[in-house]
């Protein structure tokens, strides 16, 4: 399964996305996350749908600087193509 999520509230400049790599490792999530110059932040995540389920709450909960307001959220078809969780 794979989710596209892009992420609103205070959560650049927070360790957010630091944050999210180390969420996708606890939880075996693979893709990618990014600052937007908009303020927001962009994850691509792969995993399987329980895994992915865990790793989106953490995401909603964010590290203690943050406050996550929003998640636009989409599914879309998992291509496998990741190896890791990385910082983009």
């Amino acid at each position: 399964m794979r989710i596209h999520c892009f992420v609103s509230g205070k959560v650049q400049k927070v360790f957010f996305r630091d944050y999210t790599v180390e969420s996708a490792k606890e939880t075996n999530i693979l893709g990618w996350v990014k600052n937007l110059s908009d303020g927001r932040v962009e994850i691509v995540a792969e995993g399987s749908p329980v895994n992915l389920i865990k790793f989106v709450a953490l995401i909603k909960k964010g590290p203690k600087e943050a406050k996550v307001d929003e998640i636009e959220m989409e599914e879309e078809a998992e291509t496998g193509k990741f190896r890791v969780f990385e910082q983009k």
